[in-house]
């Protein structure tokens, strides 16, 4: 077939339609027409960042590293040295974002020596001040970041450039919260997503703030500045249906979200369009928290098989799979499995907020696991780290672990006081299943008091909710809690303890119970030993004895 001869007239409208499109954000054919036309003639250095955020914004990375470099090479020969500077530094800029450090480097040096060599002022020299933030963030030295975020903004104020304010305000918003100054943090987020709904910024800059703010909501638990994030991010998506880049993290965001608002077959979808889109070759980002928040709600429903495949898929993509895959170690019964991987991450784990997200799961494996000491040891660090961030969902998750371990402890008085600001917390934010698990645990703080109408009224509340939300596992675990009169015994077993009372009074030696609970023997030994303690009793005769006197058989 004949190859099409294109004439001058062919070109410019091939050009004329890609300008159009890219105004009407429609992204894919803004790139096929500009590029096009770029291959009969080679484009204007306008027309060739046209193309290179076309090209980003479907999220054809290499396209749009390719294009920046020749925009940059055609300023730099008009001589238009501080535009190229700006090229410079989004290519700079990508090349972080994509891990290739000797690049970007490279790039934003460049871009600094040209900045260096001009004898005016630029908003430019504010852009390159961005990447010495993140480098300060990353250093955890907070006091420079936030200077060097000031700095960029009056640059950008100066200028009226604002996408770079958006940018620096934003920054310095989440140097706060790391410091603890939660509100006054939020509020320059807020002033940044200002600019970012009225359609002030670029798009690529409008992508960019959604994802980190979001992330930013996420990491001191603000949720409800999170849902409503979110929500713009998905109406901004959709109405530029071509686009690519951005979508999907904001099916990530939305899957979280819809989890926690106990919307679970939804999140599951949400989830599940995360992970095929790149499995699809529709985006070339990598799915590792699709895959991990697919597994969290496939544990949760009780679909063990389907959530150690994603488990395992996320870590693939460089996602650490924890805590969720030592959860799902422990609803399985492999206990020192789940103790021994929780352990080693948190150990690891030096940031206060990326330890908030690790230490709730913490403190239920080392009760289940009867290690109540370091199931103590971690609810106090919990709280301290609560203190510090002062935010209500994070005190809600602070004070439901607290109750469970003063509840472990044979507290129940105390747990129940702990336990109702939790739900206080779970309610203000529509969270059903922790609601539900909360009450669980009211529940069996009311049996220990002897107040048997207010632990059944409790306890049929949250079967009511695991069942409609489809909760196995917790349905489950509720069922064998309550298994007998518990309020014929306040004796502060925990749930583990209970469980080898039971197997002990069956006749089962310390070696076979280790077996059929996947624990090793030693732990058993010291199970037994606990349960003799609390109980006062001096033989496993007695131990049998009990439960059958209080009918846990």
């Amino acid at each position: 077939m004949r190859q099409k001869r294109w004439s001058v007239a062919d070109v410019a409208r091939e050009l004329e339609r890609g300008r159009k499109s890219y105004k009407r954000h429609a992204w894919a054919d803004a790139y096929q027409a500009l590029s096009l036309a770029d291959k009969v003639v080679p484009l204007a250095v306008e027309d060739l960042e046209l193309l290179a955020m076309s090209a980003y914004m479907i999220a054809r990375d290499d396209d749009y590293l390719r294009a920046l470099d020749r925009a940059y090479h055609a300023y730099l020969d008009a001589g238009e040295s501080v535009r190229a500077v700006r090229c410079a530094f989004w290519l700079g800029l990508r090349l972080l974002f994509r891990g290739e450090t000797g690049r970007a480097t490279g790039w934003l040096a460049r871009a600094k020596r040209l900045i260096e060599c001009e004898e005016r002022d630029c908003v430019e020299a504010g852009y390159l001040l961005l990447p010495v933030v993140q480098q300060h963030i990353d250093a955890g030295e907070w006091e420079a970041a936030y200077a060097a975020a000031g700095n960029a903004a009056e640059i950008g104020d100066r200028f009226g450039e604002a996408d770079l304010i958006a940018c620096a305000r934003h920054l310095q918003g989440l140097v706060l919260m790391q410091q603890g100054q939660v509100e006054q943090g939020l509020r320059l987020l807020d002033e940044a997503m200002l600019a970012v709904t009225a359609g002030e910024l670029s798009p690529l800059v409008t992508g960019l703030i959604y994802c980190s703010v979001i992330d930013g909501c996420q990491q001191v638990y603000a949720v409800d500045r999170a849902r409503e994030w979110t929500t713009a991010l998905a109406r901004w998506c959709e109405a530029q249906p071509e686009m690519v880049s951005f979508t999907g993290k904001c099916l990530v965001h939305r899957a979280e979200i819809m989890q926690l608002h106990g919307a679970w077959p939804e999140a599951l979808v949400e989830a599940r369009r995360g992970c095929e889109r790149f499995e699809k070759g529709i985006d070339p980002q990598r799915p590792a928290s699709a895959f991990y928040q697919l597994a969290e709600i496939h544990r949760l429903q009780g679909d063990f098989t389907a959530a150690e495949e994603a488990y395992r898929s996320a870590s693939r993509w460089g996602w650490e799979p924890q805590p969720g895959l030592a959860l799902l170690r422990m609803a399985q019964g492999r206990v020192e499995i789940a103790a021994g991987a929780i352990r080693r991450v948190v150990s690891a784990t030096t940031d206060p907020l990326q330890l908030a997200r690790l230490l709730p799961a913490c403190v239920d494996i080392m009760l289940d696991a009867g290690e109540i000491e370091d199931a103590h040891a971690a609810c106090q660090t919990l709280k301290e780290i609560t203190d510090r961030f002062d935010t209500g969902l994070l005190g809600a998750i602070a004070a439901h672990a607290q109750g469970a371990v003063e509840l472990a402890e044979g507290d129940a008085q105390a747990a129940l006081g702990s336990l109702r600001r939790a739900l206080q917390g779970w309610e203000q934010v529509k969270a059903p299943y922790m609601t539900a698990r909360t009450r669980l645990l009211v529940g069996l703080a009311c049996r220990a008091l002897a107040d048997e109408e207010g632990a059944s009224l409790e306890l049929d509340a949250a079967c009511a909710v695991f069942e409609q939300l489809g909760a196995v596992p917790d349905l489950a675990r509720l069922e064998s809690l309550t298994k007998g009169p518990l309020s014929a015994h306040p004796h502060g077993l925990t749930p583990r303890e209970l469980q080898v009372l039971r197997l002990i009074a069956t006749g089962r030696t310390n070696k076979v119970i280790a077996a059929e609970l996947f624990l090793s023997q030693r732990t058993v030994d010291r199970h037994v030993s606990n349960i003799f303690t609390k109980l006062t009793l001096p033989s496993r005769a007695a131990a049998t004895a009990y439960a059958y006197e209080h009918k846990l058989i």
